[in-house]
């Protein structure tokens, strides 16, 4: 038999990206890069795109490296949930004048 079994785990589709805003309630906005060949004048060519995704915790902030997987429609954009934070921006303060 060639049919998958119960047993067998499903693959998910994942993403890493660095997250551009999180500005909305329990949503981040990630930008994910591809980096390609053109395939006329061969040169090397990133594109970017953007996933929103939902974060229920919130704790995803603007600069952070952050892994997202697929996930049921959440809402009209909505279409992934953050799995984890892959690496933390660094804060920096801001100094009044």
């Amino acid at each position: 038999m060639s049919g998958a079994t119960m047993t067998e785990q499903t693959i998910q589709k994942e993403l890493v990206g660095v997250v551009v805003s999180d500005k909305m309630t329990k949503t981040i906005v990630v930008e994910v890069s591809r980096r390609l060949r053109h395939p006329r004048y061969q040169k090397v060519v990133t594109t970017y795109k953007k996933f929103y995704a939902h974060d229920e915790k919130e704790e995803a902030s603007a600069g952070d490296k952050v892994r997202i997987v697929a996930s049921r429609p959440l809402s009209r954009l909505k279409r992934w949930t953050l799995a984890e934070i892959v690496v933390k921006a660094e804060q920096v303060e801001k100094v009044d004048v």
